[in-house]
């Protein structure tokens, strides 16, 4: 199966500065991919180059089987972007605008007003379309950009941070829709809600620096979140160098008297392992239990790891 989107080995540069470093990713149609980062971790630029509006220093980017450098035009039409920005031209009314962009998409002439009324349906667009755009909320101006995005149905919909400055309520509705979406295309989502990414996306990347520190599923994320660490209490100090030669331990340290935090590469069994080495050792085990981690730790621990090791 062809790729929707294949970045191979990219670069940016501003003078010296490498804004994304050696970024490489693939993107397969039902596939709702969530790209996080920092401020300045590069994510925007990325988004630029993807949708051809930035070339990159080096490396290349195929949509679609088609290069976007060599046919930029071609690869375009196959896909949909909404930037951070909504570009949008608010004297005019939705359905005026709707339509502008599809001539912009060049769809045939017949196909415009069908066109038109399929992305208001899956934008909840229709009670509006005869409104003038500067007179409608930041939801409905999300809604718009999103449906300008995807009018010409395209293969592949890339949006930048598209429920910024909403209300709870519109950030349900902007999820619902994206989830929507990924049934049928394939959908980069770039955000800074971390609860976005395990709502709304199937797969997650984190860039820090210019450079991708993490790429996993939702579900291997999940996993990392349910075993990652193991909390366990004693009434004796314990020898940290023997329970560190338990396999798949990562760090042991000490969060009060005689309270410990252990982390492990998502060893199988290995809380049950824990306790009998206390229990053996005559350390006497108090309590011991696994701590679920949030989307939050792991990106903070990933970024941090990555600083660290800079």
């Amino acid at each position: 199966m062809t790729a929707l989107i294949e970045a191979k080995n990219l670069y940016r540069y501003y003078d010296d500065h490498c804004a994304v470093h050696d970024v490489s990713f693939n993107l397969n149609k039902g596939e709702i991919l969530g790209f996080l980062g920092p401020n300045g971790a590069g994510k925007t630029t990325t988004m630029q180059m993807l949708c051809g509006n930035l070339a990159p220093s080096a490396g290349q980017i195929i949509i679609n089987g088609i290069d976007l450098l060599d046919k930029p035009k071609l690869a375009k039409s196959i896909l949909g972007y909404l930037p951070d920005t909504p570009p949008l031209y608010k004297e005019l009314s939705v359905d005026e605008y709707l339509d502008y962009c599809a001539r912009l998409h060049r769809l045939p002439f017949r196909a415009i007003a069908k066109a038109v009324a399929k992305a208001k349906g899956r934008c909840g667009l229709e009670a509006v379309s005869d409104r003038l755009i500067s007179n409608l909320s930041k939801g409905f101006q999300q809604r718009i950009g999103i449906a300008q995005a995807i009018v010409h149905e395209p293969e592949l919909i890339i949006l930048d941070e598209p429920t910024v400055g909403l209300d709870p309520i519109q950030i349900k509705e902007i999820r619902a829709l994206i989830k929507e979406l990924g049934s049928d295309h394939g959908v980069i989502l770039s955000t800074h809600i971390l609860s976005e990414v395990q709502e709304s996306c199937s797969h997650v990347q984190i860039i820090n620096r210019g450079k991708l520190i993490l790429h996993e599923t939702i579900a291997g994320l999940n996993r990392q979140m349910n075993g990652a660490s193991i909390k366990f209490t004693t009434r004796e100090p314990i020898d940290t160098a023997r329970l560190s030669s338990l396999e798949g331990v990562t760090n042991i340290t000490m969060i009060a008297k005689n309270q410990y935090l252990l982390q492990h590469a998502n060893e199988p069994q290995l809380l049950e392992k824990v306790a009998l080495q206390i229990i053996e050792a005559g350390w006497g085990l108090g309590e011991i239990a696994p701590v679920r981690q949030s989307i939050e730790d792991i990106f903070i621990s990933m970024t941090q790891k990555d600083e660290d090791a800079r």
